[in-house]
């Protein structure tokens, strides 16, 4: 049987420096003025995002449901939409696109392991949600995707690949149900 002392060096690798673990801390602890304010305060959430360092532009709707790693990560473009329990994963880079929507329930999952080395270290990816794209409600957008400016990830589908703009795509794993418009 292999020896499996790469699991123990997986849990001791220093995946973050000490500031990434202070904001963590102090984003932990700020948390609740995030996840407890009305509704309706969207001013408010974009200030608090702003103070963690977060890129966050003009009239921003983005939910006190929304979890988020690491706001210090995130660029948010103008007009843009966050629904309802989503899930920002922001380990590596997020970005969204002025007037894209992210739906109630979608995962967009900006961290991922090397699974071609045995400790399967952890690599930090970048995610692109274009302008005016739509990712509904349920969907998972995996490390390192891009999609493209006008696409719409479908329903709960699975975008491992990058997505062509002004495409639609479906199911798990996601494929395009409608090409881009010529």
């Amino acid at each position: 049987m292999r020896e499996r002392n790469w699991v123990s060096a997986n849990r001791t690798a220093r995946k973050w420096t000490r500031a990434e673990l202070a904001l963590r801390l102090a984003w932990g602890m700020a948390g609740p003025l995030f996840r407890w304010s009305p509704r309706i305060a969207w001013g408010w959430r974009r200030t608090i995002l702003r103070a963690f360092g977060a890129k966050i532009g003009a009239d921003v709707h983005i939910y006190p449901s929304v979890r988020i790693a690491m706001p210090w990560n995130l660029a948010l473009g103008a007009q843009c939409a966050v629904g309802d329990r989503a899930i920002l994963y922001a380990l590596g880079k997020i970005t969204i696109g002025p007037r894209a929507t992210v739906s109630q329930g979608v995962h967009l999952c900006a961290g991922t392991h090397d699974l071609s080395q045995p400790s399967r270290p952890l690599v930090k990816s970048t995610i692109v949600i274009g302008a005016d794209a739509w990712v509904a409600a349920d969907a998972f957008v995996g490390p390192g995707v891009i999609v493209g400016d006008g696409a719409i990830v479908g329903a709960r589908a699975v975008a491992m690949k990058d997505v062509e703009p002004d495409s639609v795509v479906a199911g798990n794993p996601a494929r395009v149900i409608q090409p881009p418009r010529a």
